[in-house]
């Protein structure tokens, strides 16, 4: 998966840049415009990998897997990208005015407004056309996390930032990557503070607003972090190739030493992970007691066990969705669901 080369249109890069600086205009012309789609009404949910899920203001939840965009509304499962696209999704979010963003393996990103498509790529300035997040600021701005680095979109044109090795830079030129880059973004979250984080497979980085700072303990970067989170009370979460670490903003608590993939918080301040077992083979859904994360070593339950797990969900009714090689599971406090 890893390419990387750079393939970059010098004519076009001097074009972009001289006309917008950097600004990289999206087209929005109906010639990307797809709508009629033909949904697929099922009783089953994904098949394939599922990578990432979450919870629409309806009550929805929605899946993003390799076989489709999913919705379930409590009794079915309808593929909304059935008909538009046959890319591998990755990831899904709800925007603040209530549509959908799809982030895809290839295909670049669609825009859903939940009667048509857009589907943005490199062309319309996206950095690159895999697309692993994407997050929505305090600002209305839409993130996405790719390989080589992370678009902005402010509604009418994206603003790139660049991974060049150990740093992280806004780009100037208007450059777009139609390989694969190394570095893909894994997560991208903003703190109470304002500051952007970007956990990506090499340095995390901690973006002001103005300056890139690698983020480090005791002189030593935490690289390949697969997912960011801040709790309720304004702790970072951090879980990657060195385990789940937690940050106070003074002080560094390491709760795991083994892989962990994903992290989430619910709403009693229990924290959820997808973490590699001490065996070295499986994997488990973890639930870390938020009673006792005081503590360096808090009550911990391994909940099920599996090849791997990707994406967790703690929706609104308290259940925990979450992600697997083969579709989506749901635990409701007692049983394990298999859809």
């Amino acid at each position: 998966m890893k390419q990387y080369a750079h393939i970059c249109a010098l004519f076009l890069v001097f074009v972009v840049y001289a006309s917008c600086k950097g600004q990289n205009k999206a087209d929005l012309s109906k010639e990307n415009l797809k709508s009629g789609t033909e949904n697929l009404v099922t009783s089953s949910g994904p098949k394939q990998i599922t990578r990432n899920i979450i919870q629409d203001k309806k009550g929805n939840i929605w899946i993003a897997a390799f076989d489709g965009i999913f919705r379930y509304d409590g009794k079915s499962f309808t593929n909304i990208t059935n008909g538009v696209s046959k890319a591998r999704f990755f990831s899904v979010l709800e925007d603040r005015k209530g549509n959908f963003w799809f982030g895809s393996i290839g295909s670049g990103v669609y825009y859903y407004d939940g009667k048509s498509f857009q589907n943005f790529t490199t062309r319309n300035g996206l950095l690159n056309n895999d697309v692993g997040c994407i997050y929505e600021d305090k600002s209305g701005n839409i993130w996405f996390g790719v390989f080589g680095g992370a678009s902005r979109y402010d509604g009418k044109s994206f603003q790139n930032f660049v991974i060049n090795g150990d740093a992280m830079n806004q780009d100037l030129t208007g450059i777009t990557f139609q390989e694969r880059p190394p570095y893909e973004v894994n997560a991208i979250i903003e703190d109470k503070k304002g500051r952007l984080w970007f956990a990506t497979r090499g340095n995390t980085f901690v973006y002001d607003g103005k300056t890139f700072t690698v983020f480090a303990h005791e002189g030593t970067p935490f690289k390949n972090v697969r997912s960011v989170i801040e709790d309720k009370t304004g702790n970072i979460w951090l879980g990657g190739a060195n385990g789940l670490w937690r940050y106070s903003g003074s002080t560094f608590t390491s709760f795991r030493q083994k892989f962990v993939g994903y992290i989430i918080e619910d709403k009693k301040g229990n924290i959820w992970t997808s973490s590699e077992r001490d065996n070295g083979k499986d994997w488990a859904l973890a639930r870390y007691d938020g009673k006792s994360l005081s503590s360096a070593n808090p009550t911990v339950t391994e909940l099920t066990t599996r090849p791997m797990f990707f994406g967790i969900l703690a929706a609104a009714d308290g259940s925990i969705w979450f992600g697997a090689l083969d579709g989506v599971r749901r635990y409701d406090g007692s049983t394990i669901a298999d859809f």
